[in-house]
Parts: structure tokens; C-alpha cells; sequence
């Protein structure tokens, strides 16, 4: 029974973080078709309103700083099962996202508004693809393990997770974290540049920076030799430069 108990809490939890990326993308997106959109209801920039977005922030950016790091998880979780670390982690990443869709603070204006231009169409389809870049390059590593799936799979199975050795596949070959370029320019391809969606995609885009840092540290302890050999040929971000 606890089996079963832990392998619904996995399912539960994948399908609760994946409605928070997919509506977090619809809600900053061209297109307003959600109840909730980053330029609908926009106005007057605030302390207050200000206070409220960089809080929703940083909570987003340390819960995936934080949790992610193993000294926290051994104080969070103690002995519980490793498909409930990954599968906790992911659930409150959703619910997190879920709160910036719901209490982001929009402002009124634009840095740029190029809609019903050849540019903005452009961004538009930038915006997709940058999106789709990002979940594709998730499932090139191993998209369930890392959303928690086949860690409550295996529990249930009663089978233990295989070591996975040191690869490089695909968009790998090119970039260290494609899943975190994909993210980067899907924040701020977009036709109509307001000043709310500034302050999430600011906000967001440093957090990612600051993260993959601490990534990185934990990568090469976890596969030393063959990650610092990685990052000496392959670029963090953009490919040939940086």
C-alpha cells in the first residue's frame, strides 16, 4: 500500500507541476487565453505592488536553489523515499508558479510593443520555440527522473535506480543547459515587452544564472573528472561564447 501511496504521490505531483509550467508559459505568452494574463489588468508601479512580485520571486528562485541542494534535502527529508524528495520538490515548484499566475502584480506601459509588426511575429514564434526547445532537451537527458516519475515507478517496483554514467547528447554536444536557454529566451522573446513581464523575466533570468552556478558546483562533485573536462569544450549558454 505505501507503494502504491508513493507512486500516486508522483503522479499527482507531475501532473500538478506540469499544469503550472504549461499555464505559466500560456500566462506570459502573445496570446491572452487564460483567465489570467502578465499584461491584463496592469497599473500604477507601486512599492507595494513591486514588494509583492520581487517576494514572489525570490520564493520561486529559493525553493529551486535551495531544495535542489543535497545538505538541505538530507535536513527536509531525512529517510524518506528519494521518489518523495524529487516528487515534493516538484509539486511546490508548481504550486510556486501558480502563485506568480495568480498574484503577479502587472504595471502599466511597455518597454517595447512591436504587435502587428514583421518583428513581433518574429518574437511570437521565437516564444514557441524556445519553449518547445526547452522540453525536448529535457527529454534528451531523461524528462521523468528528472519530474519525479520514474522515481515513484521504481519505488512501486521495488527496484532500485541504475547509476547513470556521464553523457553528452544532442543539444548537449553544443551547450551545458539547453533547458535553462530555452527558459532564458522564452522569458523575453515576446512582441510586447510590459513592464510587469519585465520585472518577472528580470528577476526569473537572474535566479537562473545564480542557480546553474550552484548546478554546476554539484555537478562536478557528483562526476567530477568528465564535467570539468565537459565544461573546458562545451559552452554554459551560447554555444562558441559564454
Amino acid at each position: 500500500m505505501k507503494r502504491v501511496a508513493v507512486f500516486l504521490y508522483a503522479v499527482f505531483s507531475y501532473l500538478f507541476a506540469m499544469s503550472g509550467q504549461i499555464a505559466f508559459i500560456l500566462y506570459i505568452s502573445p496570446w491572452d487565453i487564460m483567465p489570467w494574463h502578465i499584461d491584463r489588468g496592469a497599473g500604477d508601479i507601486t512599492v507595494g505592488a513591486v514588494a509583492v512580485d520581487l517576494l514572489l520571486i525570490v520564493l520561486f528562485g529559493l525553493q529551486h536553489t535551495l531544495m535542489a541542494r543535497k545538505s538541505i534535502k538530507r535536513k527536509l527529508f531525512g529517510r524518506l523515499p528519494e521518489s518523495i524528495e524529487r516528487s515534493t520538490y516538484i509539486w511546490l515548484s508548481g504550486a510556486l508558479l501558480w502563485l506568480i499566475i495568480l498574484f503577479f502584480h502587472p504595471f502599466d506601459g511597455y518597454l517595447w510593443d512591436l504587435r502587428g509588426t514583421v518583428w513581433g511575429s518574429v518574437l511570437s514564434v521565437l516564444f514557441v520555440a524556445a519553449w518547445l526547445f526547452s522540453t525536448v532537451a529535457t527529454f534528451v537527458i531523461n524528462h521523468f527522473e528528472l519530474f519525479g516519475l520514474q522515481q515513484g515507478w521504481h519505488y512501486l517496483r521495488g527496484v532500485s535506480a541504475k547509476e547513470i554514467p556521464f553523457q553528452v547528447k544532442l543539444f548537449y554536444r553544443f551547450i551545458r543547459h539547453p533547458i535553462q536557454l530555452g527558459v532564458l529566451i522564452g522569458l523575453w522573446a515576446t512582441p510586447a515587452m510590459g513592464y510587469g513581464h519585465l520585472l518577472l523575466s528580470a528577476g526569473l533570468s537572474l535566479y537562473i544564472l545564480i542557480g546553474l552556478y550552484y548546478e554546476e558546483r554539484d555537478l562536478e562533485r557528483h562526476f567530477g573528472e568528465a564535467y570539468r573536462e565537459y565544461k573546458k569544450r562545451v559552452a554554459k549558454l551560447i554555444p562558441f561564447l559564454y
